[in-house]
């Protein structure tokens, strides 16, 4: 009689379960939790210099961008108001501070988003991953 493949399996014997938001704010493989993720800003390692995880089967797509324009869009805009309406500043100083505090807020917030949805993919086809299916 022989397993279900549908079944969850366990983790691999020398390699506990990470935590997904601990390789997500690490950028961490999801395998490990020691090997960096990423090569640069923002592109994914081809593998883990760790344990060699493939690393390149991941397909993050649009989901990270999507939501860094969702969250950071709200939170510019309120500080966008909050700023206007209280002090009311010259539009050069608007002009100065929102792009030098949306840019790295970006890159920052991409990468853990990124890293979170590497991880999340890792937890639940982890099969396609290791190149079992």
């Amino acid at each position: 009689m022989s397993a279900d493949p549908a079944a969850p399996q366990p983790a691999e014997p020398d390699h506990p379960p990470v935590a997904i938001a601990a390789a997500a704010f690490g950028c961490r493989c999801p395998r490990c939790g020691k090997g960096k993720l990423f090569q640069g800003l923002l592109k994914v390692r081809p593998a883990c210099a760790v344990c060699g995880l493939d690393l390149g089967q991941h397909d993050a797509g649009d989901g990270p961008a999507v939501f860094a324009i969702l969250i950071l869009g709200a939170i510019m805009v309120i500080g966008v108001f909050i700023v206007e309406f209280r002090y009311q500043p010259p539009f050069w100083v608007h002009a100065l501070v929102w792009p030098a505090l949306l840019l790295p807020s970006t890159i920052l917030l991409m990468r853990v988003l990124k890293a979170g949805l590497v991880a999340l993919q890792y937890r639940h086809r982890r099969s396609e991953m290791l190149g079992e299916g």
